[in-house]
């Protein structure tokens, strides 16, 4: 029940908080390893949270897992989505980065487009106008699954910086 109303139970990365402010927050991640799956979201007609369920299926959370050992994984979170041309989805759990930081802004609710580019645009002036370097594209870091209540979910906009 704990999860419709958005508590978070599984495993989520360990970060050095760098510096707060009031309209975002610098963490330092240190190198990890996440699982990843690449796909097409017109695939799932526009919904967001069908990458969910994929990822979901090949480490084995929801049905048998369908990866190549065939080896189950725990669920981590959050789950992490790169858009691009397909979308990247992955948890922090088997893909090796390196150690990384952050800017990043927290905020409930569902992660819309145009929430997500609202949310980036804003973080990445903050960001620039105080000294920072955006060094990438932003990630969408969504920490419950997608039967959450929005109103009780935790999502985080990311943004690669030096």
């Amino acid at each position: 029940m704990g999860l419709i109303f958005g508590k978070i139970t599984v495993e989520t990365p360990k970060y050095e908080v760098v510096q707060s402010s009031a309209e975002y927050e610098i963490r330092k991640y240190p190198p990890s390893v996440a699982a990843q799956v690449i796909y097409d979201p017109s695939q799932f007609k526009g919904n967001r949270d069908g990458g969910f369920t994929l990822l979901a299926n090949y480490i084995g959370a929801l049905v048998n897992p369908q990866n190549s050992k065939p080896e189950t994984t725990a669920m981590t979170a959050p789950v992490i989505t790169k858009t691009s041309n397909s979308e990247k989805i992955a948890m922090t759990a088997p893909v090796e980065e390196g150690e990384r930081n952050y800017g990043l802004v927290k905020f409930a609710g569902v992660a819309t487009d145009k929430v997500v580019e609202e949310k980036v645009e804003n973080l990445k002036k903050s960001l620039e106008r105080d000294g920072y370097k955006v060094t990438g594209q932003h990630l969408l870091a969504r920490y419950n699954p997608p039967w959450t209540i929005p109103a009780f979910r935790t999502n985080e906009v990311m943004l690669p910086v030096e």
